[in-house]
């Protein structure tokens, strides 16, 4: 059984987690970098960085349909990209206050509760934003190397 990081060179894995999420085809607006985590070659799992300041911050998107992505090498792949390769200070992420699962998932990788965005989703939903320093990452160390 492995897991295999694979960048999305074609569009396939941003549509997947379009369709997923049920976003139109214009999210995101802006430029984006996406990776898709295939499980025994079954994408089941991805991650979208966007919103993109260099050096400042960056947010993502999570979606999976199996919980074999979030391993301890995907983890510090994305991280050191966030953290090193793109030299940013901060991650943030929103979670639908309704997605338990996700909202508990990113608070024991060590997200912290920042504040919440009253009715932002499109039905209404509260969305909890959560964020990362840096410095707080346990999956890399500050200068962006492996702990």
């Amino acid at each position: 059984m492995s897991m295999d990081i694979i960048p999305d060179t074609n569009g396939a894995v941003i549509d997947w987690v379009r369709k997923g999420l049920g976003y139109d085809d214009d999210w995101p607006e802006e430029k984006h970098l996406t990776f898709g985590f295939y499980y025994n070659k079954k994408l089941v799992g991805a991650l979208v960085f966007h919103t993109v300041r260099r050096r400042t911050e960056v947010w993502w998107t999570m979606y999976s349909t199996d919980k074999h992505w979030c391993s301890r090498k995907v983890l510090r792949l994305m991280f050191t990209i966030a953290f090193g390769r793109m030299d940013c200070r901060r991650i943030g992420i929103l979670v639908s206050k309704s997605n338990v699962r996700c909202l508990d998932m990113v608070r024991r990788l060590g997200f912290k509760d920042e504040g919440i965005l009253r009715q932002s989703r499109d039905d209404g939903e509260d969305c909890y934003i959560l964020g990362m320093l840096r410095s707080e990452c346990p999956w890399i160390n500050f200068n962006g190397e492996r702990k």
